[in-house]
């Protein structure tokens, strides 16, 4: 999850409100210095922190509770809104028409993550059923093209680029010209600094040659408050349509970045937290605060499964609601989750869990999934079939085998054990059927 202090912070702020044994002025004052300070220490703009918290502040205190709600409720909804209307309130599309070509532009300071961020949203429209491709028109950083051209191979996707060209603008138009029947041409560019007067002319030429329908600004998550004044810069040479934030995994300064929103006006439309190609999601303002409060997020869980392409048969899923399943399919399990990103960014998304599970446990448990899919492909087929049959001296090969020690592979077999009971007492309860309507393959 991004900003997990931050996040931690707002949540422990609302705790305090909850703890309460009344929700008084004194009460409401102590909360809005809880949310400057968590604000602060995310490298959030001053000004921008004292008008969030003055907002909340007024609005607690004298708002009208509506009838059937309770003042700590009303108080806590005024923080979810106001931090929502700092982040942009509505979410921001990027729209594509099918069958008609869309031109992208990227820019960014130096180091940004530009190319990185080209080969994830390719990716990421590319699942959405888009003819995509990419150009590099980078001509000053040495393998720039190789780099593009290596991740695109990744995903399947044509890459244009001359690196023995000098003119960037050149290498834009032909580029464009050969793909000129794709729904959506992605332009990498060189990285800019405010104060390099020669790269922000060769920014200005190419928008002009590209004509880009938009124009997205990228962000390193970690500059803080310089993304704002880098954002101005590149905004006077070329109108930013919108905004992509990345590198905001365990980021402390992330906030810096999300608030150089209001330095432009462009909306945030995707953040980025990973290294691998699949990390990246729109920007959803409510969404983003429910995650950073712990109310979770489950619309964006639904959607990362969706993505992920995590399919359960039917006949699958009811094996496993009734506790008749083999470590074959435990190991698929494991393999679909690991699909979909780290675990603790999975729980953050489940309302009530996003804080509640210390970072120790969390290391923990994803050290033990990784141990645990690499025991199961040390074991044979008979062995994941029927895990009874491992024997000591069979427990001693998978270990050998595995790299890890007996008390590993032990553990995994009472993890299983422990599953299957768990799955079986559920039936036994007579729970109604969640598998119902999943997709029969």
């Amino acid at each position: 999850m991004v900003l997990d202090r931050l996040g931690s912070s707002l949540n422990d702020a609302l705790k305090k409100v909850f703890r309460a044994p009344v929700m008084d002025e004194k009460t409401v004052k102590e909360l809005c210095r809880d949310i400057q300070r968590a604000l602060l220490q995310a490298d959030v703009n001053v000004k921008l922190v004292l008008e969030v918290s003055k907002r909340i502040e007024d609005r607690a205190l004298q708002e009208k509770v509506p009838p059937g709600v309770s003042r700590r409720e009303h108080v806590v909804k005024v923080v979810y809104e106001e931090l929502t209307r700092f982040l942009g309130e509505k979410p921001a599309t990027l729209k594509i028409e099918p069958g008609k070509r869309k031109t992208i532009m990227l820019v960014g300071i130096q180091g940004s993550g530009k190319t990185t961020a080209s080969g994830k949203l390719a990716k990421y429209f590319q699942k959405r059923g888009l003819k995509t491709a990419l150009i590099c028109t980078d001509t000053y950083r040495p393998g720039a093209y190789d780099q593009l051209k290596q991740l695109a191979s990744r995903i399947n996707i044509p890459v244009y680029g001359e690196p023995k060209e000098k003119k960037s603008e050149k290498i834009a138009m032909r580029g464009l010209k050969q793909f000129k029947d794709y729904e959506l041409v992605i332009v990498d560019t060189a990285g800019r600094h405010k104060e390099e007067k020669g790269l922000i002319d060769e920014m200005k030429r190419l928008e002009q040659v590209i004509k880009p329908d938009e124009a997205i600004l990228v962000i390193d998550g970690t500059i803080g408050q310089q993304a704002a004044v880098q954002a101005r810069a590149l905004h006077e040479a070329t109108p930013i349509g919108s905004i992509l934030v990345s590198k905001l995994d365990g980021s402390a300064r992330g906030g810096g970045a999300l608030s150089a929103v209001a330095a432009i006006g462009s909306p945030i439309k995707f953040i980025s937290s990973g290294e691998k190609l699949e990390d990246i999601e729109p920007f959803i303002p409510s969404r983003f605060v429910g995650r950073l409060l712990g109310m979770g997020d489950l619309q964006s869980l639904v959607d990362k499964v969706r993505d992920a392409e995590v399919k359960v048969p039917e006949k699958k899923a009811r094996a496993f609601l009734s506790g008749k399943f083999t470590l074959t399919d435990m190991y698929e399990q494991f393999e679909s989750m690991k699909k979909m990103g780290p675990l603790s960014g999975i729980l953050k998304m489940i309302p009530g869990m996003g804080y509640n599970i210390p970072d120790e446990q969390m290391n923990l448990a994803e050290d033990a999934l990784k141990k645990f899919r690499v025991i199961i492909q040390s074991m044979t087929p008979k062995e994941r079939e029927k895990p009874k049959i491992l024997s000591s001296s069979r427990i001693r090969r998978v270990a050998r085998g595995s790299g890890t020690t007996e008390k590993d592979v032990k553990d995994l077999i009472k993890q299983y054990n422990q599953t299957r009971k768990m799955m079986k007492s559920f039936r036994r309860k007579k729970l109604p059927f969640f598998g119902k309507g999943l997709p029969r393959t």
